[in-house]
C-alpha cells in the first residue's frame, strides 16, 4: 500500500480498507497505515461525519457504498435515501441474539451494514452480505452455498435450497423487485425458488421494499401478499396499498424521515412507526 502524509489521501485509503473487510478494528488500521490511533480516529470522525463508516465498540464498518456488482451499480443509487430509511427502522425489528436470513437485495444488504457489530447468527446467501460479517466476531455467520449470480454475488439453484431446508432462522428479511394485486416478484426465476426456501425456513418473514416497487410486476412470482408477516416500506406508499396489506393480515411498518436541520440529510434519526399500531 502506498501510504501518504495529506488528509485525503490517508482517509482514501482507510475507507478502501474498511470497504474490503466490512468490519476492522482501530489498531490494525493505525498499524497499517503506520500512523497513530489517535490521528485514525480523527479520520473516522471525518468518515463518519460523510456517511461512509460507522465506529462500534471494537472497530468501524462500513456504510458507504455497495460493492462493485452490476446489481449494485445499478440499484444502489436508485432511490438510496428510502433504501436507507427502511434498513434503518428494519434493523430496530432485529433483537440482540436473533438468528436472522438476509437475502442479497440492495435494501437488505443496506440493513446489514447497520447490524455489524450486534451479537446475532447471520444466514445469508448473499457473498457481499457475509463480506460485511465475516471480521466482526459478534456474529456467527452461516453462508449458503451453490450456483453463485454473477450480477447480484447470491448463492442461488438446488444446493442453495437443499441447504436452507435443514435450518431454522427467526426472521427472514427480503427484497423484491415489485408487488401487485396478485403478491410479490422478483426478477429471476432461481432467484425467486431460493427465496422461498428462505420463508419456509423462517418464524417470521419481513419484505423490506421502498414505496415504488407498488403497482408493478417483475418476471417471476415470489408468493402471495398475505404469505409474508410484515413489511417495512418509506412513508411514501400509497394509502390504498397499505390498507390492501393489512387486508391481506401484513404488518405494514413506515419509516419516517426526521430531517437533519444541520445538514439537511437522512441518517439514523429515521424513525419507524407501525402502520396498525
Amino acid at each position: 500500500m502506498i501510504r501518504s502524509n495529506l488528509p485525503e489521501d490517508r482517509r482514501a485509503q482507510l475507507v478502501e480498507m474498511i470497504r474490503q473487510r466490512g468490519f476492522a478494528s482501530l489498531p490494525a488500521l493505525a498499524a497499517e497505515l503506520a500512523v497513530s490511533e489517535s490521528t485514525v480516529r480523527r479520520d473516522l470522525d471525518f468518515l463518519e461525519e460523510s456517511g461512509l463508516a460507522q465506529r462500534t465498540h471494537g472497530g468501524v464498518f462500513y456504510t458507504g457504498p455497495s460493492p462493485k456488482l452490476v446489481h449494485f451499480d445499478q440499484r444502489q443509487s436508485l432511490h438510496w435515501d428510502r433504501k436507507r430509511q427502511i434498513a434503518v427502522a428494519a434493523s430496530r425489528l432485529i433483537e440482540d441474539n436473533d438468528t436472522v436470513l438476509l437475502d442479497g437485495g440492495s435494501t437488505t444488504y443496506e440493513l446489514a451494514q447497520l447490524l455489524v457489530g450486534r451479537p446475532l447468527q447471520v444466514v445469508t446467501n448473499s457473498l457481499p452480505v457475509a463480506n460485511l460479517f465475516t471480521s466482526s466476531d459478534s456474529a456467527d455467520l452461516v453462508l449458503i452455498g451453490g450456483y453463485v449470480h454473477a450480477k447480484t454475488g447470491v448463492s442461488l439453484g438446488p444446493y442453495a435450497n437443499q441447504m436452507l431446508a435443514g435450518l431454522r432462522v427467526r426472521r427472514a428479511i427480503l427484497s423484491v423487485a415489485g408487488a401487485s394485486e396478485q403478491g410479490f416478484y422478483n426478477s429471476n426465476l432461481l432467484l425467486v425458488e431460493t427465496e422461498r426456501a428462505m420463508m419456509h425456513a423462517a418464524d417470521e418473514v419481513i419484505v423490506v421494499a421502498d414505496s415504488t416497487k407498488f403497482g408493478r410486476t417483475s418476471l417471476a412470482h415470489l408468493c402471495d401478499l398475505g404469505s409474508i408477516d410484515t413489511l417495512v416500506t418509506d412513508h411514501e406508499i400509497a394509502s390504498e396499498w397499505r390498507a390492501r396489506l393489512e387486508a391481506a393480515d401484513v404488518k405494514v411498518i413506515v419509516a419516517d424521515t426526521v430531517p437533519n436541520s444541520a445538514s439537511g440529510t437522512v441518517g439514523d434519526r429515521t424513525l419507524a412507526k407501525a402502520a396498525n399500531d
